[in-house]
């Protein structure tokens, strides 16, 4: 535990200048990142009284060893630069917007020949147009299914898709009228995408004009005397009708706008969007956020603008961010650097144009730097923005609805998560006694080795903090030789590159000068670079008494003697650890038990996931080598346009010729070797 006034900066040596800065612990790891209008003062509150901090900012304080800062320009270049930094580093300490829930968003995916709608949830991807988020995957089946009878979209998967147009028959929607059946070609590609975009346009809230064309086909129809015709289009106006009722009317006069609303206390906030788009409720969305700080309200709507509206939402209609990161980092144009951060620079990035940001977002109460809030949005959305409090109208009622709904999200929150965290503590205290270790092991690494017969040997990292899965810090790795020993060879190689990484990247630091060297400070940017350099508290081998003394000997080998070693034994769940004759057993009811199990399955299914892998890449190598003609660098060349030697085989004559490098003998030479005799691109069962 490290003592603040220990690292505090001089007074003299922090400019009065907007800025970003950040904390960083005894492994390098950045742990926290803020900004501030004036640096001196922002910087000097932290170790004025440490008493009166709020107890995480206590903790955060005693963790770090140190801070350093960069000076800006402007509260907007702090602003972008404090996000890249949160983006980069993902520091513990500071704010964290997490979704309450899943949430689904309509998708029709306009990238595709026959665009199909569909219900989808997790990353994004490019060429598809969403509509969302919605509460519940139903609603979106209803809406799709009443909308189907106007706008008859594909929405089978493509594996009924390519069977509906082998056979020559339509799906059961291609003869209820709910689909219009571009596999039969009952409808041309051209007039399939009208139908897709023209269903786009209704979903983005340009619902008038469907309305008044079909009612006007309507009265043409019972002019001409087609009565049948006739109903049917009435019926299809109803329809459009009914999907409309789904969608609240909440502003009258057509506004377009995000209405954010917070519930919290001292320790967390829940966060309630309501995306308004043309006057309806187009969609909702909850996030749950611990307070790291004592921060206000307004400090709490700047973090949340700046978190999530700088993640990359291009393609959402009527939504909200996306859920899943992976947003473009908004770079800051440095006015100068910091004395104590010599290396600082970031990106240049210019202005990013985002539909998700709206013309208008109403707040609760105000961010404390809101006009620098608003420019950032600006620049994210190509156009002014308007952020504003309602004080009375529908806005108002709106907005209280709002933040009812953050107040619920809230109870359920801390209802679920009372149960959540009392479990997790009370299983990492049991594994600490059971163990015999001076701590709760707060990080905990697990490794697995996967082969078959010795063939394509893997090995798995993941990592646990806190009992929870940290994804972004798995490793895989690629067995170099076992010596015949099979896995406990392997378990040696893994711990002893894993650590010696450690330990090379700890010298790079300085933290470990083995070598008398300078080395470099830690917080500076090579930070980014480093893969390994943070160190569980305990490792757990998927195995038994073998693989346990393989880890703690390539431990000893590296001068490692402050990381406990355990295995766990799939036969009987025994607990291993090294140099013990006889195994630790831990009750089955056990938590602690429960949170090991839940590791080293994790573990083996990142282990097989990448064997897998492995070998069906060798293998489909090894499909394409018999071909005369076709060296490495073709081989490659075909995988990589085709993706898989299954739809080489697929592919015709003409299709393979287009592929640089692959002439019409080459292709010829290809199908010849990839399919028996007899057979032809359209046999069943290829894709």
């Amino acid at each position: 535990m490290a003592d603040p006034h220990g690292y505090r900066p001089s007074p003299g040596s922090v400019p009065e200048s907007p800025g970003v800065y950040r904390f960083s612990d005894s492994h390098g790891r950045v742990i926290y990142v803020g900004k501030a209008k004036n640096l001196r003062a922002r910087l000097s509150s932290y170790f004025a009284d440490f008493a009166a901090l709020h107890p995480r900012t206590q903790s955060m304080l005693t963790s770090a060893v140190g801070v350093d800062w960069t000076v800006v320009a402007t509260e907007v270049e702090a602003l972008q630069l404090e996000y890249s930094w949160i983006k980069e580093f993902d520091p513990r300490f500071n704010v964290r917007y997490r979704d309450d829930k899943s949430y689904p968003y309509l998708a029709v995916t306009l990238d595709e020949q026959y665009p199909r709608v569909m219900v989808m949830r997790g990353a994004r991807r490019r060429g598809t147009r969403y509509f969302g988020p919605y509460s519940h995957a139903w609603a979106i089946r209803e809406t799709v299914d009443t909308l189907l009878r106007v706008f008859p979209v594909r929405t089978c998967s493509a594996g009924v898709f390519k069977r509906a147009r082998q056979i020559g028959r339509p799906c059961l929607l291609g003869y209820i009228g709910k689909c219009s059946a571009p596999c039969v070609e009952r409808i041309s590609e051209a007039e399939h995408r009208r139908l897709a975009e023209e269903f786009c346009d209704f979903m983005a809230g340009h619902t008038a004009r469907f309305s008044r064309r079909l009612e006007a086909e309507m009265r043409a129809a019972a002019a001409a005397e087609e009565y049948e015709r006739a109903a049917r289009l009435r019926d299809d106006i109803q329809a459009l009708e009914r999907a409309l009722e789904k969608q609240a009317v909440v502003l009258p006069d057509g506004t377009d706008c995000d209405v954010i609303a917070l519930a919290g206390d001292q320790l967390e906030a829940a966060v309630q969007v309501f995306y308004v788009r043309g006057g309806r409720v187009r969609g909702q969305r909850g996030w749950v956020v611990d307070k790291v700080e004592d921060v206000t309200d307004g400090e709490l709507v700047e973090h949340f603008l700046s978190q999530v509206y700088g993640a990359d939402s291009t393609g959402a209609d009527g939504a909200g961010p996306s859920s899943n990161g992976g947003g473009r980092r908004a770079a800051a144009r440095l006015a100068g650097t910091g004395a104590r951060d010599p290396g600082a620079r970031a990106r240049r990035t210019g202005p990013q144009a985002s539909p998700a940001v709206p013309r208008e977002v109403l707040v609760p109460v105000l961010p404390p730097a809101a006009p620098a809030v608003e420019e950032w949005l600006a620049t994210r959305r190509g156009g002014r923005v308007s952020l504003r409090v309602p004080r009375r109208g529908d806005k108002r009622a709106l907005l209280d609805t709002v933040a009812r709904n953050a107040a619920e999200s809230l109870a359920l929150h801390k209802t679920r998560r009372a149960s959540d965290l009392t479990t997790r503590s009370l299983a990492l205290n049991e594994i600490q006694e059971a163990l015999g270790i001076d701590q709760a092991p707060l990080r905990i690494e697990c490794y697995d080795v996967s082969n078959l017969q010795g063939t394509n040997v893997v090995a798995s990292m993941v990592v646990f903090e806190d009992g929870l899965a940290r994804k972004s810090e798995y490793r895989r790795f690629s067995i170099k030789g076992t010596g015949g020993e099979g896995d406990v060879a392997a378990i040696h190689e893994v711990i002893t590159r894993r650590f010696r990484r450690y330990l090379e990247e700890r010298e790079a630091t300085g933290e470990l000068d083995v070598l008398g060297d300078p080395g470099v400070r830690p917080g500076d940017d090579d930070i980014r670079q480093r893969k390994f350099a943070y160190p569980p508290n305990l490792v757990v081998i998927d195995g038994g008494p073998a693989q346990v003394a393989a880890a703690a000997s390539a431990l000893a080998g590296l001068g490692i003697d402050d990381i406990s070693v355990c295995g766990l034994a799939k036969r009987l769940e025994e607990v291993w650890l090294p140099g013990e004759d006889m195994p630790v057993i831990l009750p089955r009811t056990s938590e602690g038990l429960y949170l090991l199990q839940r590791v080293r399955d994790e573990a083996h299914r990142f282990a097989i996931t990448y064997h897998r892998a492995k070998r069906s890449k060798e293998l489909a190598v090894s499909e394409l080598d018999s071909v005369p003609g076709l060296g490495p660098a073709r081989r490659a060349t075909l995988l990589r346009h085709f993706g898989s030697v299954r739809r080489v085989a697929a592919a015709t004559p003409a299709e393979l010729a287009q592929v640089p490098g692959i002439g019409p003998s080459l292709a010829e030479a290809v199908l010849t070797a990839l399919r028996p005799p007899g057979t032809g691109p359209d046999r069943p069962g290829e894709s």
